[in-house]
């Protein structure tokens, strides 16, 4: 128990200072299966724990993409790369569960964690303003002290926002700890206002839309939650207009953002234009997918194929400015075809048709957050996005699963 503790503990240390703990977490996850007294309990709890089941299907996808792939040195590197998918379930099924107060450490460290990145990547921006919203101006992002890219640091941004607000609702919170949750909170919202952070905006503003619809029509204390939806939604009308307003990193990214749209539009020069880029990745990712809408290209071969699709029609690009897809969902279309797609679609919507798991909001947070943000980006095709959502998935759907199996609950 202590060694999958440790195990986690250096996950989150890893993803938010040192890809290297990243790399050393799930060996250390595995052992801790190894090391259980019980380790025949341990295996049946795998193989019938339905969220484990379901990202071994992706791995398995993987092996048969390889009876017609065409990039065996791409293949062997993912089939390496891709083994949390199997060995994170594993250890979240088959170790001895953490206790409760063990997760709530893991969790707070990652909350304060984050913050205390994000307070430090704030203050380097309030050192050179000028020169930060200059670079806002132009598409260019800030990262994040520890070196983590804008996209992921906001996701992980969004993710301690709302981790600092259910944890402070544990009954093992000490209060010192509940006001530095609460202040945790505040830094995760004020950096991603003032670094204008804009994959991570949208995903904070389209998840508290749904907790806000969540309020008003699935509530069960009556006047109560439905005031607090109604409040919850002038907050979100009033807080983007505010926010234009008072910041001027926020104006110079939307000024940034409709000017890249018009280079698209107009058939413009987008080589230096991130957004409309990413348009010309998607338009490309569509017409390879309609060639191989079953299985598609194979995992490993997707970059390949957008690269041949782009000679065909290269959007003025130079080779180096040929954007990926940025799309998880068109990503696995093309990789995987209509098979891959379902599955990915299977295991990140399972658990929010289950009532229990529905209810978890740490669950429903953590997909919700990640469904909206790979609706424009590849989170999983980058090592940090990769491991993020692993280790989410297995810390809160699957050891959720294992504690409770969500048919049970559902019934009970």
């Amino acid at each position: 128990q202590h060694l999958l503790w440790l195990a986690c503990l250096t996950g989150v240390a890893g993803l938010l200072a040192s890809r290297a703990l990243v790399a050393l977490s799930p060996a250390a996850a595995v052992l801790a299966v190894l090391l259980n007294p019980d380790w025949r309990a341990g295996w049946r709890h795998y193989w019938r724990n339905g969220a484990a089941r379901r990202a071994a299907l992706l791995y398995i996808l993987l092996m048969v993409s390889g009876l017609y792939t065409s990039e065996w040195d791409v293949w062997r590197h993912e089939a390496y790369r891709l083994l949390p998918w199997l060995a994170v379930p594993l250890a979240f099924t088959a170790a001895v569960p953490l206790s409760a107060r063990q997760r709530l450490s893991v969790g707070s460290l990652f909350v304060l964690g984050a913050a205390l990145v994000a307070a430090a990547t704030l203050a380097k921006y309030l050192l050179h303003p000028a020169a930060a919203n200059e670079s806002l101006r132009v598409g260019q992002s800030m990262w994040a002290v520890t070196k983590i890219f804008h996209i992921h640091f906001g996701i992980m941004l969004v993710l301690a926002f709302f981790g600092a607000i259910w944890l402070r609702q544990e009954p093992l919170v000490a209060p010192w700890l509940r006001w530095l949750l609460a202040l945790a909170a505040a830094v995760a919202l004020l950096t991603l206002h003032v670094l204008a952070y804009r994959t991570g905006l949208l995903v904070l503003y389209a998840v508290l839309l749904l907790e806000a619809l969540r309020l008003l029509f699935r509530g069960r204390h009556g006047r109560r939650r439905w005031w607090l939806g109604l409040l919850l939604l002038l907050g979100l009308t009033g807080a983007p207009w505010f926010a234009y307003q008072v910041l001027p990193s926020i104006r110079a990214r939307v000024g940034a953002t409709e000017h890249d749209l018009i280079q698209f539009r107009q058939g413009r020069d987008i080589n230096h234009y991130s957004l409309s880029r990413r348009l010309a990745a998607w338009e490309t990712a569509l017409v390879v997918a309609g060639e191989n809408p079953w299985l598609g290209v194979g995992l490993a071969d997707t970059r390949a194929a957008m690269m041949r699709q782009y000679d065909w029609r290269g959007y003025g690009l130079t080779f180096q400015n040929r954007a990926m897809i940025h799309n998880q969902y068109l990503h696995f279309l093309v990789g995987g075809g209509a098979l891959g797609l379902g599955l990915w679609l299977l295991l990140l919507g399972r658990p929010l048709a289950q009532p229990a798991a529905r209810r978890n909001p740490y669950i429903r947070t953590f997909l919700l957050t990640m469904a909206v943000a790979m609706l424009v980006d590849s989170l999983l095709e980058v090592q940090i996005g990769y491991n993020l959502f692993v280790f989410g998935y297995g810390f809160l759907v699957v050891a959720a699963e294992r504690q409770r199996p969500f048919r049970q609950s559902a019934r009970a």
